[in-house]
């Protein structure tokens, strides 16, 4: 099976090769046709679906996968969120969502200003590329959880779903 992941972002693609290793993964670069830094779960998740239908549509015979990443607000809380999308030959469309971690307050007054998380991760960590690497949530657990692994989690619940609802 063919597997198209809407991104050219190593930790995500590298997530899809890690959970369909079996399968051949390529990279397409499409937008998501949301905000850049999308904010709330509901944008985050339209985001994914979006780049997993675009992929879809590009390559009839394969599957669609996108992943986004993006904040959402609990009460007056912002977390850091992750949707994930995988669309079938046959249009079938599965979402899944993974791990939230809560944001410094001076993070959240940075993207108000319309500042991207990714942006400004590499300045408030003093390091470079942490989107491509360990991510905000690598930053804010400490390297216990990596943006890859925050992916691969997503991209398990979406390959579980997929494989459970072909069977029956």
């Amino acid at each position: 099976m063919k597997i198209i992941i809407g991104s050219q972002n190593p930790t995500k693609w590298k997530a899809v090769q890690d959970i369909f290793a079996e399968h051949q993964i390529d990279t397409k670069d499409v937008p998501s046709l949301v905000s850049p830094q999308p904010f709330s779960d509901e944008e985050t998740r339209e985001g994914a679906i979006n780049r997993a239908l675009q992929c879809a549509q590009a390559s009839p015979e394969a599957i669609g996968l996108g992943l986004e990443g993006g904040v959402m607000h609990v009460h007056d809380q912002l977390y850091l969120c992750n949707w994930g999308a995988l669309v079938t030959p046959d249009k079938k469309v599965y979402t899944a969502s993974g791990a939230r971690v809560v944001l410094p307050p001076d993070i959240e007054a940075q993207l108000k200003k319309g500042n991207e998380l990714g942006d400004m991760m590499d300045s408030y960590a003093h390091k470079q590329a942490v989107r491509n690497n360990e991510g905000a949530i690598g930053i804010f657990t400490n390297d216990l959880i990596s943006r890859k692994d925050m992916f691969i989690h997503a991209v398990r619940l979406l390959r579980g779903q997929w494989e459970y609802w072909n069977r029956i």
